[in-house]
């Protein structure tokens, strides 16, 4: 049986059963991955652009256009140089 550590995240379950990552590239599931995994409390994440290429793999372009299609999504919102997970969009909700 899975035991749950300390500091674990959690994913809104809604994001796969309501498909929200439906027509995200790979490059931004994988911001999303990391974004959920490394944000405090309230969805925000201080990970600079450097750190996150150099994590996933991407170059600062590729981050660029990965975060865009996030936030296209209203799965997060960047301010330089803080990230923000947000909650979900409410069902229904146009992209």
């Amino acid at each position: 049986m899975r035991k749950i550590p300390n500091g674990f995240g959690w994913v809104d379950h809604r994001l796969g059963r309501e498909r929200l990552y439906s027509g995200l590239s790979h490059e931004a599931l994988s911001l999303y991955l990391l974004l959920i995994t490394v944000s405090d409390a309230e969805g925000l994440s201080y990970w600079s652009e450097r750190t996150i290429c150099e994590v996933i793999g991407l170059s600062s372009g590729s981050l660029r256009l990965a975060a865009g299609e996030l936030e296209d999504a209203d799965l997060v919102a960047y301010s330089a140089p803080v990230y923000q997970v947000l909650s979900l969009p409410e069902r229904g909700r146009a992209r």
